[in-house]
């Protein structure tokens, strides 16, 4: 597996990096049950039709970034590992603009407020013009960043590697409010983007929590450990959660390594239930189902109602999925090898596959009015529909 550790030093950024493999023993170990699963036959139900393509900059480069594009109105946004930043119409895939920040990128994109705001490997948040790409500001906190900044049009909040989620002016930059996490001494190099509800600020931690924050003053109003770590050593202890969270109607969703899957209620914190589930890619939702892609390569959908397990797809133990997303009747992800995989909703069966990056699928598809939209570890953006029956 290619997903990182990384030792802290003094809540500092990057002292160590450890491939998950070594840990492992996935890709050097020569028994074969470690390897990746081999691709599953199947008789295909449906099929994919490419709508567009572009190239992104070098992608999600050489270090483990997790760089999702985001889709706001007509226009998809995207940012790669070298400082590209591109805008495109999102059903013609015609170029709209592109910008180069000059620096690496390792956190982004959001989008909110006019702004398009990504983060930069020396810890910088930029905004970004929505119409011109034009850089408005920049904005230098004490840690990386590796999740998208985001905004609701007054403030911009990004979460720092160190556990820190800092509150910024949408319009200066100027720093407001900034709210001091505790970070475990071993994480994955991974974060979990923040989401701005009703004010509120909701982030997933590294040391297992997730936290809900006044966005106009940074005050804690609640926070829920999801994660409770075990064992004797601090890899069997990690308990991130760095997989991005999920709102669906009153109720915030959210998942852990080797930890858990969490139902809350959104204003007041309080835990409605739980599940054993363990992943660093997060969540994907229907009316019914909560769909996990977990750690070790299992596809699992849980009943909303929390009466369990509806089913779960194991035949691709070890392929280093991607998050999940939902397209109709289905369920959309990657893996390392660039496939895109789809799934039946009713029971998990497979219906549909397609290569579309020879690097790797390593961020979730977005799915928008039925358009799937995929952004390749070498940085091929392509956006699919499923063809007519």
């Amino acid at each position: 597996m290619s997903m990182q550790f990384i030792v802290r030093k003094s809540f500092r950024a990057t002292v160590l990096l450890l491939a998950l493999g070594a840990i492992a023993a996935c890709s050097s170990n020569k028994d074969k049950d470690q390897e990746p699963a081999p691709l599953p036959d199947f008789k295909a139900e449906r099929s994919f039709d490419k709508l567009w393509s572009h190239g992104v900059g070098n992608g999600q480069g050489k270090l483990y970034n997790r760089l999702a594009p985001v889709v706001h109105d007509k226009k998809i946004f995207a940012a790669a590992a070298n400082g590209k930043v591109e805008a495109f119409d999102r059903i013609s895939g015609k170029s709209l603009w592109d910008a180069d920040i000059d620096v690496p990128v390792s956190g982004g994109v959001g989008v909110g407020g006019g702004l398009v705001l990504v983060a930069s490997e020396d810890g910088r948040v930029w905004a970004l013009n929505e119409e011109t790409g034009k850089t408005l500001w920049k904005t230098q906190l004490g840690g990386q960043i590796l999740s998208a900044p985001q905004s609701d049009g007054t403030f911009v909040v990004a979460l720092t590697f160190s556990g820190d989620v800092v509150g910024l002016d949408a319009k200066t930059g100027a720093i407001k409010w900034a709210y001091a996490g505790t970070a475990p001494v071993l994480s994955l190099r991974a974060s979990s983007t923040p989401i701005i509800v009703d004010g509120t600020v909701l982030a997933g931690l590294a040391n297992g929590k997730v936290v809900a924050l006044e966005i106009a003053s940074g005050r804690a109003l609640w926070e829920v450990r999801v994660g409770i770590g075990q064992g004797s050593s601090e890899i069997e202890r990690q308990v991130d959660v760095s997989g991005d969270l999920l709102v669906d109607d009153d109720t915030l969703y959210a998942v852990s390594y080797q930890g858990r899957l969490t139902a809350i209620e959104l204003r007041s914190g309080r835990r409605l239930w739980e599940n054993n589930a363990s992943s660093y890619v997060g969540l994907s939702t229907d009316v019914s189902n909560i769909y996990v892609v977990g750690a070790t390569g299992n596809v699992t959908a849980f009943t909303k109602s929390s009466r369990g397990v509806r089913w779960e797809q194991t035949a691709l133990a070890r392929r280093q999925l991607s998050g999940s997303a939902v397209l109709g009747n289905y369920v959309a992800f990657g893996d390392y090898a660039g496939y895109l995989h789809l799934l039946s909703q009713l029971d998990g069966h497979f219906v549909a596959r397609t290569r579309v990056d020879s690097d790797g699928l390593r961020v979730a598809p977005l799915v928008v009015d039925d358009i799937l939209y995929v952004y390749g570890n070498s940085g091929d953006l392509e956006a699919y529909k499923l063809e007519k029956k």
